[in-house]
């Protein structure tokens, strides 16, 4: 199979409640929480709700130290981002997370994490509910790109983001010989189509050699955001 091909809506359409919402978004929609889905066959689980043996402290390696309850891992503030054991270089994503209600926050401020791919790319978390679109508020690919909408539900509610990642290619000098590209749903539509990137670190990204895999990071921004569910599909590299 072709791996561009792997990696496109096509390929995302193919998991379960991903694009489902596609023609028209139920009414009443933005107050029911997102559907949780179990991981399909060949899935890796990277948290199930029972432990965080699959994530360690961004800070040294150690043991993350996130709250574990409930069947979700909720931010510790203060304590720092989280990132995988294992580094990935192509794969589909998916992750659901919950925003505490900050009333009184504006902007960044408000319930603000991230989910970054390959430790460098953020798509940004923020209750961004009913603002416009922005690289900076819910589902954008930070500093990158726009989303083409604001697929965003009420606080409180959970949410979830479906990310198929290809990581940009390089000879064996370093220099870049491809961009990168990156789908995203949230909440099931279609947020970002193939959308091209250069090899770069964003905002509170890890730093190191942008030509080797990385982690799925989860950032700390001091706010109580919560992840549930989390898995990954690999993907052959060439």
């Amino acid at each position: 199979m072709n791996r561009r091909k792997l990696l496109s809506v096509g390929a995302l359409l193919a998991l379960p409640g991903v694009g489902a919402a596609l023609p028209a978004r139920a009414q009443g929609a933005d107050d029911m929480d997102m559907p949780s889905f179990p991981p399909p066959a060949g899935a890796t689980v990277l948290f199930n709700g029972q432990d965080l043996s699959k994530w360690v402290s961004r800070r040294g390696g150690g043991p993350a130290a996130w709250t574990l309850r409930d069947g979700y891992m909720e931010v510790k503030p203060g304590s720092g981002d989280i990132i995988t054991s294992q580094t990935f270089m192509d794969y589909q994503l998916h992750v659901e997370f919950w925003l505490p209600l900050m009333a009184q926050a504006q902007g960044q401020a408000r319930a603000n994490s991230g989910v970054y791919n390959q430790g460098r790319i953020e798509v940004q978390v923020l209750d961004s509910y009913g603002q416009p679109p922005k690289d900076n508020e819910a589902g954008g690919i930070y500093k990158v790109a726009v989303p083409s909408r604001n697929a965003s539900r009420k606080p409180e509610k959970w949410q979830s983001y479906d990310i198929a990642y290809r990581a940009p290619r390089h000879d064996a000098n370093g220099r870049q010989t491809a961009k990168g590209h990156i789908t995203v749903f949230h909440n099931g539509l279609l947020i970002h189509n193939n959308v091209e990137f250069d090899a770069q670190v964003t905002t509170s990204g890890l730093e190191g050699d942008v030509t080797k895999p990385g982690p799925i990071l989860l950032q700390d921004h001091g706010n109580l955001v919560r992840f549930r569910n989390v898995w990954i599909i690999p993907s052959p590299t060439a």
